[in-house]
């Protein structure tokens, strides 16, 4: 066999051996998407709701004000802005693995006769290529992890804004149905004084009277579930917002939040872009495909350049000029190939291989739990919404009777107790009213914390420049 033809054979080789080694792609992602909701809202003429202002919607400026403060006090979305960091700080040196690397070194050599003892210094370098695929694996674990760790800020984000909104309503809506109950309690008093003096007249059963006794106490200790939510969403509040204690405006009583007109402009497949579970899913997917294609590089031998300098002097020889070298240079290849240990190096791929496939039928997964948050999320604004209209219906309709009581009264056709039972009975729907609002309310703030609504982290926050935004970016995985 000729030179020639045995050069051509290795380099051959050589590429084909490259070729096999190379990374496997990303997979495909295929998110199991439909095409529109099934729980569609009937148009409305409002401007599209901001996915990252939604809370705007109930026109409360100090709604608005404690998003913005918890935005910038909370204590979880600190802890993922620091865990980013520290993620992008490795991230950004991801590549320096595959640089060369120097070492320096000295030793003193005593010779066992006690003869001669030498003073070495020395200089190693290495330089490992990451060839078949092993630079690759390395910069999607990189990558993945870079991505999971700004999902895992906007998750944070997403779920705080949601927990500050929905908090202020219960605490809004349990101050008013505590208004309510006082109010609710004071005329059943006034109802069992009214028929404790009918009694005294032979008018009324004391059965009567007891009944009205046990009305006035029932009313009375149902004033203490509004009292103990009241505490415990300020108590939320105060942690949400980083600090120890409520602000004592909070537990002054103030009007709920009222949702205001709002329309949804929002696709399934933009779930994709706004769900933070889902890019933390995608992430993974990302992540995994980095751990397999390294598992897959270990498969193949690790090829790169190595080179040394090595310079020694006698240190108990008096010439100061020695006739003999001192100094040692080398250079050339360093390769490390699987031997023995093959086996578990290809079990271990298999191993990435399987890890891979599940983390793709977890993004999956993810996907489907998104739109299947979505759909009930619509679904329960769809019949909250028409409780709080037929509640409103009811509330009025008890108002008018009231007003009708009042002029029969007035003209001495009924009695005070008549009006004493219409009031209680148009404060009971008001309470019911109060607390279908809340319902609808809530379920909005459920709907927009299933979309991924909140602000979007801010450059600061993810150390970049604005361009390089997470909206900006393509993922690596849609490739």
């Amino acid at each position: 066999m000729s030179k020639a033809t045995a050069s051509s054979l290795l380099c051959g080789c050589l590429i084909g051996a490259l070729l096999a080694g190379c990374a496997s792609p990303v997979p495909k992602l295929t998110p199991p998407v439909p095409t529109q909701w099934q729980h569609a809202l009937a148009s409305d003429p409002a401007k599209p709701t901001d996915l990252h202002g939604w809370w705007h919607a109930f026109d409360d400026s100090e709604l608005d004000a404690l998003v913005e403060r918890a935005l910038t006090d909370n204590l979880d979305v600190a802890q993922a802005v620091e865990r980013l960091r520290a993620v992008r700080a490795l991230h950004d040196r991801a590549d320096a693995r595959y640089l060369p690397a120097l070492t320096a070194s000295t030793n003193d050599v005593i010779d066992p006769d006690a003869n001669a003892s030498y003073f070495l210094v020395g200089f190693d370098a290495t330089w490992e290529f990451g060839l078949f695929g092993r630079a690759e694996g390395n910069r999607r674990e990189s990558r993945g992890a870079l991505d999971a760790g700004i999902a895992d800020l906007r998750t944070a984000q997403v779920s705080l804004v949601a927990e500050v909104v929905r908090e202020w309503i219960e605490l809004r809506t349990a101050q008013q149905q505590d208004q309510l109950l006082s109010q609710i309690s004071r005329r059943r008093q006034h109802e069992w004084q009214l028929l404790q003096i009918r009694q005294r007249l032979q008018l009324v059963a004391p059965n009567v009277v007891d009944q009205a006794q046990a009305a006035f106490a029932q009313s009375v200790a149902a004033q203490g579930i509004p009292r103990q939510a009241i505490n415990a969403c300020a108590q939320q509040l105060a942690v949400l917002l980083g600090q120890n204690h409520p602000d004592p405006a909070w537990l002054q009583p103030g009007k709920p939040p009222e949702l205001g007109a709002w329309q949804l402009d929002s696709a399934p497949a933009d779930l994709l872009r706004t769900r933070p579970e889902i890019a933390r899913a995608e992430a993974d997917v990302l992540q995994a495909a980095g751990a397999q294609a390294l598992a897959h590089a270990d498969l193949f031998p690790s090829i790169g350049l190595g080179g040394s300098i090595d310079w020694s002097t006698d240190i108990n020889n008096n010439k100061k000029h020695p006739s003999t070298p001192n100094a040692i240079d080398s250079l050339g290849p360093v390769i490390s190939i699987p031997l023995f240990d093959w086996g578990i190096r290809l079990a271990a791929k298999h191993a990435k291989d399987h890890e891979l496939k599940a983390s793709v039928l977890a993004y999956r997964q993810a996907v489907l739990q998104g739109v299947a948050e979505v759909e009930t999320a619509l679904g329960s604004v769809q019949q909250q919404q028409q409780r709080e209209q037929h509640s409103l219906l009811a509330w009025q309709a008890l108002q008018r009777v009231d007003q009708t009581v009042q002029t029969r009264v007035g003209l001495q056709l009924g009695s005070p107790l008549d009006r004493a039972e219409s009031q209680i009975a148009a404060d009971q729907a008001a309470l019911e009213l109060a607390d279908a609002r809340a319902g609808h309310n809530l379920a909005y703030v459920a709907l927009f914390k299933a979309l991924g609504g909140a602000p979007l982290p801010s450059a600061a926050q993810l150390e970049v420049s604005p361009e390089a935004s997470p909206e900006a970016r393509t993922d690596e995985v849609h490739r």
